[in-house]
């Protein structure tokens, strides 16, 4: 008669999970650092590019809408991700006050926070646990996404961090987070401007900026200024964190 110990095996696997999951990874090599943050860069320079790559610098603007209406009390009613690359995301609320203030200043914020917080996990050695978290939070944006377009687009997003981080080793893992953040980075870069420019031939009316400006009875102008800094800011303390500087 053959006994197995069904209960020390279920221990074993989940023990092994959370070390795949919350253990540290072998720094990658210095040239692959590099070579992503190439590969990033090339994915927000040029236009023809960037009208395709932006997709994912929405759902980071978008999800930071959703993510702080939920942290502030806000009722997330839900989030659609258009093919032009722009985005809604409504929620229920006082209308006025710091929980609707913050809800939205987190847009233009949010890519280059992440790209930060990222960043920070990768200089912890921590790559999959980048990747399972970023799964993860693609996963509960899904549930709050209203239309098809955004389905589609974050459903692959997920599924690409999903595969990569179950499927792949070492190399391909890191060489995928590392581009990832280094996109996130310098793609949280780019929408301020353009939004900047947008706002001086008369365009956008009831952006971000705007709105704050109604909420807070301070220029558009200072808003913009602070979408620049926490860009510019992020991308300089992650870009040192990646580099080991």
């Amino acid at each position: 008669m053959i006994s197995t110990d069904s209960g020390g095996i279920a221990s074993a696997s989940i023990a092994t999970l959370w070390d795949r999951v919350f253990g540290t990874q072998p720094a990658p090599e210095e040239w692959l650092v590099i070579a992503t943050a190439v590969v990033a860069l090339a994915a927000v320079g040029p236009r023809a590019l960037w009208r395709l790559s932006r997709n994912a610098v929405t759902i980071a603007h978008e999800g930071g809408h959703g993510l702080v209406a939920l942290l502030t009390g806000r009722k997330l009613d839900g989030i659609r991700l258009h093919s032009d690359t722009s985005g809604l995301t409504v929620s229920r609320g006082k209308p006025t006050g710091i929980g609707m203030i913050l809800t939205a200043a987190a847009g233009y914020t949010a890519p280059s926070l992440l790209g930060l917080g990222g960043a920070w996990l990768l200089a912890s050695h921590r790559i999959t646990l980048l990747l399972w978290l970023a799964t993860a939070l693609l996963l509960v944006m899904l549930v709050m996404i209203r239309n098809a377009y955004g389905a589609l687009t974050v459903v692959v997003t997920g599924a690409a961090f999903l595969l990569i981080s179950w499927l792949t080793g070492p190399t391909v893992q890191a060489a995928f987070a590392y581009a990832a953040v280094w996109f996130l980075l310098l793609g949280g870069v780019r929408p301020p401007f353009e939004l900047q420019s947008k706002r001086r031939h008369g365009g956008a009316p009831d952006s971000d900026a705007d709105q704050l400006a109604r909420l807070t009875h301070v220029p558009p102008a200072m808003w913009l200024f602070l979408f620049h800094a926490v860009s510019l800011c992020s991308l300089i303390g992650g870009g040192t964190w990646l580099l080991g500087l």
